[in-house]
């Protein structure tokens, strides 16, 4: 599989600049994984004064971000290379899970459009988004987290970027709806609170057997929170 590249279109890079730079994204694009690249839509601003938002038309609170910043953009990027999918950000999107995860990490080509204050001018989505996914049933101030927590998701699967130690592969939601057994480490007593006998016994079936037991237990217990 060749390097995964991801383009992010922001109107505030500097949120995104320091989670792309740490932990498991930092270590996936250190081994040649995966190229991030961070456009600030400003750059592609008409006016001397870099404006990229504006009032919205028929009223209301707030500012829109406006079209030509990002079309200018978008479809530079897009001259230069195809995009298998351009994902919007945003609350009215389907909501995101670990299938959809997994199907993006086998893109070469992503783009992410993060919108930012009252919304973005709704012929950009229009034009160019692929694809609308939302974390949930709430709103953020902008679709930079958004943006950062689908990333991290597609980049931990990607093969290679994990050692074996830490496959993603038995975590959970990655065989349907079920939730990964609990974890526990040395000291196997800390502050009254021991770590379960069977996890000390060595007995690899019974092991088996009780993380089979607990993942039922908390996938249940998962089921009744979501319900």
């Amino acid at each position: 599989m060749k390097m995964m590249r991801i383009d992010i279109l922001t109107a505030v890079p500097e949120v995104l600049n320091g989670p792309l730079q740490s932990s498991i994204i930092k270590r996936a694009q250190d081994k040649g994984k995966v190229e991030i690249f961070i456009h600030n839509v400003r750059d592609y601003a008409y006016n001397k004064h870099k404006q990229i938002d504006d009032k919205p038309f028929g009223g209301g609170a707030g500012m829109v971000l406006k079209p030509e910043p990002f079309f200018e953009c978008i479809e530079k990027l897009q001259s230069e290379r195809k995009y298998e999918q351009v994902i919007f950000t945003t609350p009215k999107g389907k909501i995101f899970n670990q299938q959809i995860a997994n199907k993006l990490s086998l893109q070469n080509n992503l783009m992410f459009i993060a919108g930012h204050y009252k919304d973005i001018d709704d012929r950009v989505r229009e034009k160019f988004a692929t694809d609308e996914i939302s974390l949930g049933n709430f709103v953020l101030t902008g679709g930079e987290l958004p943006s950062l927590v689908i990333i991290d998701a597609i980049v931990r699967v990607i093969p290679g970027v994990l050692n074996d130690s830490e496959s993603a592969l038995n975590d959970s939601f990655q065989d349907g709806e079920k939730i990964e057994a609990p974890s526990f480490t040395r000291p196997a007593e800390y502050k009254g609170m021991k770590v379960p006998e069977v996890l000390l016994s060595g007995n690899d079936k019974q092991i088996k057997d009780w993380k089979e037991e607990q993942s039922k237990l908390l996938t249940e217990r998962w089921k009744k929170y979501n319900n």
